[in-house]
This record gives C-alpha cells, structure tokens and sequence, in this order.
C-alpha cells in the first residue's frame, strides 16, 4: 500500500492555483486551507479580506495571481516583526523558557549548534536543577552541539546559583554566548515566575540578558500557546523559538503567534537532527509554506 503523503498548506493550494479562473469555491477552498493549517479564525478572516481588495483591485481572475498575492501578504505580515537574535553583549546571556514536552532541552543543544556554526564559543547552565534527568540530557544535547556546560553541584540547587555559576564561568573563560535552562513546570506558576525573575536578577549582577526565548511546539498550536501565556505576560520574552515545524501543515501558526503576541520568532525548528534549527526569515518561509 502506498504510503499517503502528509497534508501541507502548498500541497492544499496547488490545485487551487491550478484551476482556469478564480471563483467563490476559490475563496471557500482557501479559507478551509488557512483554517487547517492554523493560522487561526482571525488571521484567516484577516488575510482572506486583503486579497479580495487586491483581486478586486488588479481586476484580476487568475488564481496564478492569487497564489502570488497570498504568499507576498503572508511575506509582509511576517516582516513586520524584528527577527535578528540580539547578541552583541560579552558574554551574551540567553535565558530559555517554555513548558516542559515542547523540546526546551532539544533546543537548546541545536541553538549551541547553530551558534557554534558562526564561530561562537558557548556555554550551557542547567539551572532546571529538581530533574537529574534533565540535566543529564541537556550535557547530552549540549555535547552534541559542541558546547561546555555548567551543572548543579547538587540536585536541587538553587536555580539561581547555577545561573550565577554559568556566567561567572564564561566570563572567566572567555566564552562569547551563555544559554541557561529553566524549569519549565513548578507546583505553582507564581513559584516558576519567582524563580524566572530571582535568575534573571542574580545574572544581571554580573552580565545583561541579552535574549528571552520562549519555545513553542507547533504541533500543539493554539493549546501551547494558552499553555505558555504565564511566561508570555511574565518572563519579559523577547523573541519566540518555534519547534516541529516540519512540513507546512502548521505553518499558519507561526504567523497566527506572532500577530497574537506581538513578539517575533527568533529561530524555527524543521526536524530532529543537532543542525534542524535555523534563523527565521520570512520571505523563505513564505515561499516554502505558500510554493
């Protein structure tokens, strides 16, 4: 039997685009291929209502001209959001957060990857310290992606310290770029807020953070979201990493989450391997989403 190829938002629209003219079934079909690829009711009514105005502009009848408009409207709405990573201090401090399952620890071993392609040195701190689990995976992910890393002297260490010890040891070292770990699930949310807020004052004694990354799984789509809105209102995140995007079947999310938050992604993550994370550039990813 043959194996069934995954939906994707390009794979939905290539018919549609392929069709003689543009008619309402267009316009139905399109807002169906939206919907499923979650870019949400809202972004959905949105985007839709910004190409009728230019089909009724340009008077045109040409789906070829519609599939255009789509991916230049998605390309603009994307853009206008800063995604450079903002990484000049010595040593730049990265504090990464998120909810545990969504690929924080993963995450953070391709970030080392990423930057380590650039030629940065980097240091990881394990200052989610009540898991020895999740210690011993990030040493893992972080040997993976060629960089050193700090670990609690003890398990349950004071978040903070560990923090405090990562920093100290990149400055000590030389070390261009710290990335820290954080506990992604607490008994209560105050107390995961508490601890966010204690790290990031004990690191500014001695460095700024130069970036807060919040990951998000785009598998979960809206749900991740509602999930992670404690670090979102909290956390003083500054750009978004989103994960598991392979293929274009969530594709909409990305665009969906930045209109909701009104903070950029960062990076985008397209598969399991250590070099699947990468920059997020809007005009490439609208092309791949939209073909």
């Amino acid at each position: 039997m043959a194996e069934r190829t995954p939906w994707s938002l390009s794979g939905a629209l290539r018919g549609m685009f392929q069709r003689p003219t543009i008619t309402e079934d267009t316009w139905d079909d399109l807002e169906t291929a939206l919907v499923g690829a979650d870019f949400g009711p809202d972004v959905t009514e949105a985007v839709i209502d910004e190409l009728r105005a230019n089909v009724e502009r340009y008077r045109t009848t040409d789906p070829r001209d519609l599939q255009r408009m789509l991916r230049e409207t998605i390309e603009e709405r994307l853009s206008k959001y800063d995604t450079t990573l903002r990484l000049t201090e010595r040593p730049a401090v990265v504090l990464v957060v998120g909810v545990n399952g969504v690929g924080k620890t993963t995450t953070i071993g391709k970030f080392a990857r990423f930057l380590g392609t650039y030629g940065r040195s980097v240091v990881v701190g394990a200052a989610d310290t009540f898991r020895a689990a999740a210690v011993d995976q990030l040493a893992t992910w972080a040997e993976r992606g060629g960089a050193q890393i700090v670990r609690p002297q003890q398990q349950g260490q004071d978040p903070a310290s560990v923090a405090f010890q990562t920093v100290e040891f990149a400055k000590r070292t030389g070390t261009e770029i710290v990335i820290i770990d954080t506990a992604g699930r607490l008994h209560t949310k105050g107390g995961l807020m508490d601890e966010l807020t204690k790290i990031r004052r004990v690191v500014e004694k001695q460095a700024p953070v130069s970036e807060v990354l919040l990951v998000l799984d785009a598998t979960t789509g809206q749900n991740g979201l509602a999930q992670a809105q404690a670090f979102i209102e909290h956390a003083g995140v500054t750009g978004l990493v989103v994960t598991k995007l392979d293929g274009s079947a969530k594709g909409g999310f990305v665009l969906a989450v930045q209109e909701q938050t009104g903070i950029p992604i960062k990076l985008v993550g397209q598969g399991e391997g250590i070099g699947d994370l990468t920059g997020f550039t809007p005009h490439v990813f609208a092309q791949k989403l939209v073909g």
